[in-house]
C-alpha cells in the first residue's frame, strides 16, 4: 500500500506500519510502500508502540505527506583499546 493511500483512509491518525519499499536520499530513507498494521488511539500510546518497534515496523502520523526516516552510521569500534 502506497503512504499515499493511507494517508487518505486514515487522516488525522497515529499509524503503524511494516517498511516494504523505500530508497535513499543521501542520509535519509524515503519510504514509499508500507503495510498497514494497526490504528493507534492518541500519542502517548504511539510513542509506547514506537518503542517498541523493532526492524522494518514504525509508528507515523499520517498528517506528513511522507515518510523520511534519518539514517544513522554507528560510530566509534567496540572491544578496542588504545
Amino acid at each position: 500500500m502506497k503512504w499515499e493511500e493511507v494517508r487518505d483512509q486514515y487522516p488525522n491518525q497515529y499509524v503503524k506500519l511494516a517498511i516494504l519499499d523505500f530508497h535513499l536520499e543521501g542520509d535519509k530513507k524515503i519510504v514509499t510502500d508500507v503495510a498497514l498494521i494497526d490504528l493507534i488511539e492518541d500519542s502517548k500510546l504511539a510513542t509506547k508502540e514506537l518503542l517498541k518497534s523493532k526492524g522494518n515496523t514504525i509508528v507515523y502520523h499520517t498528517g506528513s505527506e511522507k515518510i523520511v526516516i534519518e539514517v544513522r552510521n554507528p560510530t566509534g569500534l567496540r572491544g578496542i583499546r588504545l
